[in-house]
């Protein structure tokens, strides 16, 4: 570390570098570009998590989320990829959609938990909406999303 004339000095640096940590942090966890994707008559503005610190953070700390938005989770790979609550305090439905954008499964996540909720299958792909988003625009197991295809590839 440099050599600081006295001990204020040492400590301001020492904030501004906790302050650049933090910084970077924020910026590396945050979603990247947002993607257009489409299913039947509906139209859904999603935030691409794909890198694995993206996908760490997920919608952690939101309050809220807008009608017809959520956030598209791109793996690496294909696996049976499970989700978890853990500082989301909106409730959320995910649903976990194959290579050629088909729905395997959807599950109802509550706000706040632990548990696990996962693809009933090898998936690279997941999407979380707001709770009930997927019944309520007759979006079910089966149904084609479209515009995967734009989005980077998962890290």
């Amino acid at each position: 570390m440099a050599a600081f004339p006295d001990k204020f000095a040492k400590e301001i640096f020492r904030l501004a570098l906790l302050l650049a940590m933090v910084c970077h942090l924020h910026l590396s966890t945050a979603a990247g570009a947002t993607l257009q994707l489409k299913t039947g008559e509906k139209t859904i503005q999603a935030e691409v998590a794909s890198s694995p610190a993206s996908r760490d953070y997920g919608l952690m700390n939101r309050h809220s989320l807008p009608a017809d938005n959520g956030m598209l989770f791109v793996f690496p790979n294909e696996q049976r990829h499970c989700m978890w609550m853990r500082n989301t305090p909106i409730p959320l439905s995910v649903a976990f959609i194959d290579q050629k954008g088909i729905i395997i499964n959807i599950a109802n996540m509550q706000p706040g938990t632990y548990d696990y909720y996962c693809a009933t299958e090898p998936v690279p792909y997941a999407l979380e909406m707001n709770l009930g988003w997927f019944l309520e625009s007759k979006v079910l197991p089966g149904t084609a999303i479209s515009g995967l295809e734009k989005a980077p590839p998962g890290r």
